[in-house]
């Protein structure tokens, strides 16, 4: 594969890693966005900053780590970590959301999920994606970047703790995505007060 074909395919959203590296900056920039906000404008961008996360990790978890285990010998001890990186985060965005974006401390454990979001994000860029590239052919990498778009169309919007393999994912999933979407339309319905 030559370079300006690497480039296509980089900017081609068809192709997993492209697809998983533009949710990481669209990632960091609702950070800025909650960061910056304050009231109802923070409580809102929270919700959205939460429901992209959950997608956003659920889809990993379901397609791109079991693919992964399977395709690099050493798939099992990549995915492991950032498994737990994940599951880290997770228990801090539960912890976030009981908090409230009102809370005294909000400010200061978003800056620490923040922190375990970012260190994840690129020790994937480092440490996965390029391995998931390297292995894969242009065929596998779109097909995974629809399976990527169709397992966020039934992902829970809301965090999971202990729900990080592909198994437990594809078991709560439909079911947590139904109870989430319904508490999002009942909190929009609310203005957000639920």
């Amino acid at each position: 594969m030559d370079d300006r074909q690497t480039t296509h395919e980089l900017l081609n959203e068809n192709d997993v890693v492209a697809l998983l590296l533009r949710q990481h900056g669209e990632i960091a920039e609702h950070f800025e966005e909650v960061e910056r906000a304050t009231g109802p404008e923070r409580r809102d961008a929270f919700h959205r900053l939460v429901r992209l996360l959950a997608v956003h990790e659920t889809a990993e978890e379901e397609i791109v780590h079991p693919y992964v285990r399977l395709k690099l010998q050493d798939g099992d001890t990549v995915v492991g970590k950032r498994l737990k990186e994940e599951r880290q985060g997770k228990l801090l965005l539960a912890h976030l959301e009981g908090l409230g974006t009102d809370h005294p401390d909000f400010p200061r454990n978003l800056r620490a999920l923040r922190a375990t979001v970012t260190a994840h994000t690129r020790a994937e860029e480092r440490d996965e994606f390029p391995l998931l590239r390297a292995h894969t052919n242009a065929a596998e990498r779109r097909a995974l970047a629809a399976g990527v778009r169709a397992a966020q169309a039934m992902a829970p919007t809301h965090p999971h703790p202990g729900v990080e393999s592909a198994t437990r994912n594809v078991l709560l999933g439909p079911p947590a995505a139904i109870v989430d979407r319904t508490r999002d339309a009942i909190r929009k319905a609310m203005g957000g007060q639920a």
